[in-house]
């Protein structure tokens, strides 16, 4: 029996103890603050001036937490904004881009329209498709073509000199032989000495000039431009400048930016008139049956000379 009674437990009332006075404590405190009372006003006021100030360091740490998640949070949202930001920067640049890319484009086409031409000459201009260029052809393509009234032999130029010319005619495009490819020979002015040569392509971008009568007379700096002999090219067009390389042979810097061959213009040149006969101012001579027998046929007389 003496076993029993140490052996008792009594853990289970005083929890019950514990749990009633903790409810009554809990009503106590919520009738407390529900009751509208001037004397509870002041004992409310009371405690709390009393025991809230001593929890402050109890709020510390729950301040610090939220101030993080705040940070976190502002932090989240600029690092979106950012990576909106930079979406928006590269679509910028691809739009810069795409602005330069045009406004190149049209700065060439208005220096297509500000050379000036013979106004006897028209042109059709168009658009480089490809560049077929290589260590023995230098040549590209165009999209016009026959369709475009374009034909065999035509001048090209860009906004700044002579091209080339065109060898092959499609329905829709065509094919232009530029003044560095070999097979180029282009007779040429140089002014001012007014020397007649040939340019002649060798592949490079400083084609040399041949068949020149008096070397000594031209000089490094000095125009060159198409001089229209055998109506393969327009006369005038410009072409380049002299220069001199290594070995003092003279050499011209074309004109044209073959770096940059966006758009050329295809000149339509008009065939010389053929003259196919004498004409009346260059009268026949005689035949030599109307002639009377030991007198020579009349030879002509000098300009300037009059009858007796």
């Amino acid at each position: 029996m003496a076993r029993d009674r140490n052996n008792t437990d009594y853990t289970g009332p005083v929890r019950r103890i514990l749990i009633t006075m903790l409810v009554l404590v809990l009503a106590s405190i919520f009738l407390a603050w529900r009751i509208d009372s001037p004397r509870v006003e002041r004992f409310r006021a009371a405690f709390v001036d009393r025991f809230v100030p001593t929890f402050d360091w109890a709020m510390v740490p729950v301040t610090k937490v939220l101030t993080m998640v705040d940070g976190f949070q502002s932090y989240s949202r600029i690092h979106s904004q950012n990576q909106q930001l930079r979406r928006e920067l590269q679509q910028m640049k691809a739009w810069k881009e795409a602005a330069v890319q045009l406004d190149q484009q049209n700065a060439k086409l208005l220096a297509l329209n500000q050379v000036r031409l013979d106004p006897k000459l028209t042109s059709v201009s168009g658009v480089v498709l490809a560049d077929s260029g290589g260590p023995f052809r230098q040549s590209v393509l165009i999209n016009v073509g026959s369709h475009d009234g374009i034909v065999d032999g035509w001048a090209t130029m860009d906004g700044l000199g002579l091209v080339g010319r065109i060898s092959g005619v499609g329905n829709s495009t065509s094919r232009v032989i530029l003044l560095t490819d070999t097979s180029s020979m282009v007779p040429v002015t140089i002014r001012p000495s007014g020397q007649q040569a040939i340019l002649s392509g060798d592949n490079s971008m400083l084609p040399p000039i041949d068949f020149l009568e008096h070397p000594e007379q031209v000089r490094a700096g000095d125009q060159v431009v198409s001089s229209g002999d055998g109506g393969v090219f327009p006369a005038g067009i410009l072409v380049g400048q002299v220069v001199e390389d290594r070995d003092r042979r003279l050499r011209v810097r074309l004109a044209a930016d073959y770096e940059r061959l966006d758009f050329l213009r295809v000149l339509r040149s008009h065939p010389a008139e053929q003259l196919h006969d004498a004409g009346v101012l260059i009268p026949p001579p005689p035949p030599l049956a109307d002639l009377p027998e030991g007198n020579p046929a009349p030879q002509p007389k000098p300009a300037g000379q009059n009858d007796g």
